[in-house]
């Protein structure tokens, strides 16, 4: 019978050891996909894992703080996560509005309560509100030449009345209390609302020095005498007491790795967070800041040059 030699038992025999080897390889395959497919859902979008191991967790926090949610979730994720030993959060902010800034320092405390470290690792400038949610890490590295500290508060009020004279504006209000329209753009500060203000800023501030005296294991008092608005080189940072050590993000990964006792090279869980399309993210990170702080609010906001 044509083609007898492979059709019967002795060909099947021979076939079977290669049928299985596909078989197997079949398997193993659609498993490690399964795994890859787990791990891009457990990811939820902020980025993935290793698919074995424990694990660094480094996320950043970059540009002007606006809002708090992304990273704030990014850093829950590692809380929660049972194969994150440490985590690292890059610093490349200005700081920014200070509520979102109170939220994700209270986050990280959150983090290092849970029996993670956290490392800080400075970046090129890291000041004012940047340098409030470094203050919860436990441990902070910056470069020789990062810009930090800045640490205080600042309340812009817009005044547009010469403008609007110009241009024949006016406009009259109708107020249920003498400080209801305290900021209005078309009249300047009366000398009670200049005093209700600087109170409010003072406040603020006073919870900043707190905050920072809580995180770095400083007295109110330490933290007070560098509380000015002044900025400090990484260098100068260190001498002060501000951060911990010099070293770049690879330092950071690799001493929050030995922190957390774990032999070898560190893992690294890199959460990306979402991002806006380059010019939305330029315009959303230089013009919109500036508008927002135009009209009005309490910002940690360090509004330097930086170093090129």
């Amino acid at each position: 019978m044509a083609g007898g030699a492979g059709a019967g038992p002795e060909g099947m025999a021979r076939r079977h050891p290669i049928l299985r080897a596909f078989t197997i390889l079949a398997v193993v395959t659609l498993a490690a996909l399964a795994l890859v497919a787990g791990v891009a859902v457990f990811g939820g979008g902020l980025g993935e894992r290793p698919l074995f191991g424990n694990v660094v967790g480094v996320v950043e926090l970059r540009g002007v703080i606006q809002d708090a949610a992304d990273l704030v979730e990014a850093l829950e994720r590692f809380r929660t996560s049972e194969a994150t030993v440490a985590v690292v959060l890059r610093i490349d902010s200005p700081g920014g509005a200070v509520a979102p800034s109170q939220e994700i320092y209270d986050e990280v405390q959150r983090v290092r309560e849970g029996g993670k470290p956290v490392f800080a690792s400075l970046g090129n400038v890291a000041a004012s509100g940047g340098y409030y949610v470094a203050s919860a890490a436990n441990k902070i590295l910056a470069d020789p030449g990062t810009i930090t500290g800045s640490i205080g508060a600042i309340m812009s009020v817009p005044y547009y009345a010469p403008l609007a004279d110009k241009l024949g504006i006016s406009e009259e209000t109708v107020k249920s209390g003498r400080y209801k329209d305290t900021g209005h753009p078309l009249r300047k500060l009366t000398p009670e609302e200049r005093t209700l203000l600087q109170g409010m800023v003072d406040d603020v501030l006073g919870q900043f020095i707190e905050a920072v005296a809580h995180g770095r294991n400083m007295t109110p008092a330490q933290v007070r005498a560098l509380a000015d608005g002044r900025i400090f080189s990484g260098t100068q940072a260190l001498a002060a007491g501000l951060v911990d050590q010099l070293g770049g993000l690879e330092s950071a990964t690799r001493e929050a790795w030995s922190e957390a006792k774990q032999p070898g090279e560190p893992r690294v869980w890199r959460v990306r967070l979402r991002r806006l399309p380059w010019l939305l993210q330029l315009v959303d990170e230089t013009l919109l800041p500036a508008a927002r702080e135009t009209a009005g609010g309490l910002f940690f906001l360090y509004r330097g040059p930086s170093p090129q």
